[in-house]
């Protein structure tokens, strides 16, 4: 089935930040956009609002009429939902077209110039910070994101005009293994998910064999160490980028009054005084990323400053709720060890002196079994570390494995405690916290503004 042929799309699991973004652009379309979702929640209202059908049981009579001609209708689902579920039954036996929401992305990197990013983290917010350059640009893009730029509100991008689409490349399930990348951007390849690729070694050779898929005459960023080695096509070219070396890299960086600045040194064209809107330590390295994938393609200096002194940052990606001499809180989906590392060193780097506390939500029993260890290591860079129970998704319990396995791996001086997570608010109520944050991608996110309500009634 080709795009022009499509009239209406169900999404089986509708609710995710993938999926959503897809749903969007269909309804831009003007398709009927039809779906299920387990769970109700602030995205699947607002797709409602925008003219998406959602109901939240699985119920074949729930499916819209418009939505079971197999001769006109594209089922999209995630990899989350289980195989029996009712509906995905439904169309798997019955002649159907169904994809995986990669396939779909699959689609548009053939129809248009794919700008990938992939990585173990980094990648939600480098591609939303090219994803924002190019958009004010001449060049301009359409853009599929893993989080909601909070320039934007949404986490999708559309342009009539660009040629450019910006896809956040997702290795979970070997999604990313459907795309063709005119170019991408490679973050890290720290291994997660061990439970799809088994092993380390399996792991990094899926990031190989997606270099692989880069067309020809485009070009790959890479990350300067990255122990996952490249095998792109004879014409694409390669450089590499860090913070303080490579082909693209920063020097001259300025970190005061809580404002970063910085010299873009680029093979292209170096860029002097570039100003970071989410002045955050990590965004120096993720902006060299961004700002090497924009300037490839063809977004000159004047605009490439502008972009990066407007963006906004993504929810839920060190999201500054509150930031004062008094009080700072903040939300972060941190949920693999480097990532939480990145928070605490970035934390560290920018309230020298103050104590920081951490509420760490793990997320998945496979994951926390894995990285239990490197997981300690990083939370142990806090001054508190208050861990609440294992966050399951799609996961059944693992016998043994719970967030005492962190616990009892903290270095000694953290301190340290375990609550459940339901009573995380009364223990805001209860203390006066310095600085705060909220670490995790499962629900504990659901409180952030509850907590931040708690703490600025206590600045009255």
């Amino acid at each position: 089935m080709e795009l022009k042929d499509i009239k209406s799309v169900y999404f089986v699991g509708a609710g995710g930040i993938g999926m959503s973004a897809i749903a969007r652009y269909f309804i831009h379309k003007g398709l009927v956009v039809a779906g299920y979702d387990k769970t109700p929640s602030d995205l699947t209202h607002q797709l409602e609002k925008e003219g998406m059908l959602i109901h939240y049981e699985e119920n074949l009579d729930e499916i819209p009429h418009a939505c079971k001609d197999t001769s006109s209708t594209l089922i999209i689902y995630t990899p989350a939902i289980p195989a029996d579920h009712k509906e995905l039954k439904f169309f798997n036996e019955n002649g159907f077209e169904v994809m995986k929401r990669a396939q779909v992305l699959g689609i548009l990197t053939r129809s248009h110039k794919g700008l990938c990013f992939a990585g173990t983290h980094g990648k939600t917010t480098t591609s939303t910070m090219c994803a924002h350059i190019m958009h004010q640009s001449h060049n301009d893009c359409n853009a599929f994101l893993g989080g909601i730029s909070k320039n934007y509100g949404t986490n999708y991008i559309l342009s009539d005009n660009s040629d450019y689409v910006v896809i956040e490349a997702d290795e979970f399930d070997r999604s990313f293994h459907w795309l063709r990348p005119w170019m991408s951007v490679i973050t890290s390849t720290d291994p997660d998910h061990l439970d799809i690729y088994g092993t380390k070694e399996a792991y990094l050779d899926s990031f190989r064999h997606y270099t692989e898929l880069i067309q020809e005459g485009g070009a790959l960023i890479i990350r300067k160490g990255l122990e996952m080695k490249a095998n792109v096509k004879d014409e694409v070219k390669v450089y590499d980028y860090s913070r303080d070396e490579g082909d693209f890299h920063a020097e001259n960086i300025r970190i005061e009054n809580g404002e970063i600045t910085f010299d873009f040194v680029s093979p292209i064209e170096n860029i002097k005084d570039v100003e970071l809107g989410q002045p955050i330590p990590i965004n120096i390295e993720n902006g060299i990323a961004a700002m090497a994938m924009a300037q490839l393609n063809g977004c000159t200096a004047e605009e490439i400053k502008y972009g990066m002194k407007t963006y906004g940052g993504v929810d839920r990606r060190f999201d500054f709720k509150i930031k004062n001499n008094k009080h700072v809180f903040l939300s972060d989906y941190g949920h693999h060890p480097k990532e939480v590392l990145q928070s605490a060193k970035s934390l560290r780097e920018l309230f020298n002196g103050r104590k920081i506390t951490a509420i760490f939500q793990p997320h998945l029993f496979t994951r926390t079994q894995d990285f239990y260890k490197d997981f300690a290591d990083a939370l142990s860079i806090f001054d508190e570390v208050i861990l609440t129970e294992i966050y399951p998704a799609r996961e059944l319990p693992i016998p043994g494995v719970t967030s005492q396995l962190i616990y009892d791996n903290l270095k000694d001086g953290v301190e340290k405690s375990m609550i459940k997570k339901d009573d995380v608010l009364d223990l805001v109520k209860s203390r006066d916290f310095d600085v705060l944050v909220v670490l995790g991608a499962g629900n504990l996110d659901n409180y952030v503004p509850q907590i931040a309500k708690l703490i600025e009634n206590k600045e009255k």
